[in-house]
């Protein structure tokens, strides 16, 4: 391909994306809904892993020792607990520290101000590696001899381990399946321009001309509606992003919800959504005219 064929190659690719208007607009129409739904799939896949991580990290099990132990017995309770699997760190709170911390969290409340530390128990705060196995490791500690009561609030992990794996399953499987649609209609909008211009395709091989010559202006094309498929459904998802995160952020029933800021993911979401396009259009475009360029 000459340098000098590069204006001429542009040209027609606008002039074949603009001559079939309809088909064009719905090609970047279903590649612009075909990228707004895997982002936002992936997008939540995202957030509820970030979310999963976090919450692996400040997750904690409490365990309350019994009563009638003594401080030396319930502190030596500590290197049992460290043994068992998934523990990455135990640390005893005594009843005075475990007030400490209650009226820390609940400064406003006179009633409070004034009760015997004796009332609680000395507890144990026990991080965890692997929020998948939370229940397992929860049994453990509570088949420890000297536990009375284990906290492990295990609904709320399994509830975003859920979120995490649906949303990465769907992502996964909506990419597969709308990479195909988009090509497909890509390759349809694209083959009627060919199918217009078959004779001068013809024409074009019986003087000469090279496959790539007449390829070309078709991947243009593709390439173009690619591109702006992809512009436009970032601007999209940028929008509907930022709306989402803000619903969630004055939601008081959804505090414990941290959303990843758009600034964080623009980056990759812009080039993962630009190679997607550009992808599907040329691959939409070059499987439209192979048939044509067949001797």
């Amino acid at each position: 391909m000459g340098r000098h064929n590069f204006p001429y190659f542009v040209h027609e690719g606008l002039s074949n994306m603009f001559s079939h208007g309809f088909m064009s607009f719905a090609a970047i129409g279903i590649t612009v809904a075909c990228l707004l739904i895997m982002g936002t799939f992936t997008l939540v896949a995202v957030n509820a892993n970030a979310l999963l991580k976090d919450l692996e990290q400040e997750n904690e099990i409490l365990a309350y020792v019994d009563e009638d132990y003594s401080n030396s017995q319930a502190r030596a309770l500590q290197r049992v607990l460290e043994d068992i699997p998934n523990v990455v760190s135990v640390t005893f709170i005594t009843r005075t520290e475990a007030m400490d911390l209650f009226l820390e969290e609940y400064p406003e409340e006179d009633i409070f101000q004034d009760l015997d530390p004796e009332i609680l128990r000395d507890r144990f705060s026990i991080k965890i590696q692997d929020l998948n196995q939370i229940s397992q490791t929860a049994q453990q500690v509570w088949d420890t001899e000297g536990i009375a009561k284990v906290n492990a609030y295990e609904d709320v992990a399994g509830g975003f381990i859920t979120v995490r794996n649906v949303a990465s399953v769907v992502c996964i499987a909506l990419i597969a399946i709308l990479f195909v649609v988009s090509v497909f209609i890509i390759s349809n909008t694209i083959r009627l321009t060919t199918f217009d211009r078959r004779e001068e395709i013809a024409i074009m091989r019986m003087v000469g001309a090279t496959n790539g010559f007449i390829r070309w202006p078709f991947v243009y094309e593709g390439f173009m509606i690619g591109v702006l498929g992809a512009v436009i459904a970032f601007l999209l998802q940028w929008g509907l992003y930022e709306a989402v995160a803000q619903g969630v952020s004055s939601n008081d029933a959804l505090q414990l919800i941290d959303v990843i800021s758009f600034r964080e993911l623009w980056v990759p979401v812009a080039v993962s959504f630009s190679a997607a396009g550009i992808l599907v259009g040329v691959g939409g475009s070059l499987s439209a005219i192979r048939k044509f360029l067949l001797v």
